[in-house]
């Protein structure tokens, strides 16, 4: 593995998830492999999960980590080729990430989309551009389109919550918000559950909701939440603002909260979340304090993820 952004990075998905719950039963199988290495993480948005899994990560490959909140802690950057710099940035990403390549062994990058300009933010310039000048291995700590290291732990949560021999079904369905939310999170979740291929999968969301199909194929896709719930074992939810008319945020989507009342139509399922979630929003209390919810394991579960990929990646420096 040369980075990790997407799923076209992993050569073998369930060999990742192994690694990771092989780290999992023990934390320091290989604390010695980052001995002497440094991982710098830079965050261009808020985190809690990401920021502090991955740094317990690093910790128990032996790595030291650093963390630089973009904007604070160092310059304004700035990505646009040909940029004339007489505004608020002050460095530009091509004299930046080499010196992050002098000082890193890996380093990874969190940023969110604008949800203004599509074209824009699915280009994906920011974390392209810090690849493109860094000479380092590159890890995604979320970018304007996918989520790979939360997807992975959540194929993680799946795959050790799921002990019978037929495929488990698995629902992904869209929830209300307050305000718009990136499509980061489902997309990633689509692309890497159907890249695992283990797994009957289902979308459900209103009309206009529709991801991008690059993220979707392989996938059943429904507006009707009660049909894709049914028989469901494992049920994740995610508010995502319009594809199609970008960044919009639908106004009338309460119905589609999750409550105990859908769930009743599941096999029992399981629910998942990324979190930060908003309660009585997206969910109910009654199903987020639920036995049946993995929220906590996931969040739990983001260590092992994040760890399998940096000892990948140290592997093959």
């Amino acid at each position: 593995m040369q980075n990790f952004v997407s799923t076209h990075d992993v050569a073998d998905i369930s060999a990742l998830i192994d690694l990771a719950l092989k780290y999992k039963k023990n934390p320091s199988a290989d604390k010695s492999l980052g001995i002497g290495k440094r991982l710098g993480l830079l965050f261009m948005n808020p985190s809690l999960r990401t920021r502090i899994s991955t740094q317990i990560a690093a910790q128990n490959l032996g790595m030291e980590s650093y963390v630089l909140n973009v904007g604070n802690d160092n310059w304004q950057l700035e990505f646009g080729e040909g940029a004339v710099m007489n505004g608020t940035t002050v460095e530009h990403i091509k004299d930046a990430a080499p010196i992050f390549g002098e000082y890193f062994d890996i380093i990874g990058l969190r940023t969110f989309p604008g949800l203004k300009d599509r074209d824009l933010d699915y280009s994906e310039n920011v974390i392209r551009s810090l690849q493109m000048y860094c000479n380092i291995p590159v890890v995604s700590l979320e970018s304007a389109t996918l989520h790979p290291l939360q997807s992975l732990t959540d194929l993680i949560t799946i795959n050790e919550n799921w002990n019978q021999p037929r495929k488990p079904k698995v629902v992904l369905t869209w929830a209300p918000h307050i305000k718009p939310i990136p499509q980061c999170v489902a997309n990633s979740f689509a692309q890497w559950v159907n890249a695992w291929g283990k797994s009957d999968f289902v979308i459900t969301h209103p009309e206009g909701f529709e991801l991008d199909a690059v993220y979707t194929k392989g996938a059943t896709i429904t507006h009707n939440q009660e049909e894709a719930l049914r028989d469901a074992d494992f049920v994740y939810v995610k508010n995502w603002s319009s594809y199609q008319n970008y960044g919009q945020v639908k106004q009338d989507g309460a119905g589609w909260m999750l409550t105990e009342k859908h769930m009743s139509l599941t096999h029992d399922a399981r629910t998942m979340h990324c979190l930060p979630v908003r309660r009585n929003v997206e969910l109910s209390d009654e199903i987020l304090d639920h036995p049946n919810c993995l929220t906590t394991t996931q969040s739990a579960n983001r260590v092992w993820a994040a760890q399998a990929v940096l000892s990948e990646l140290l592997r093959s420096q």
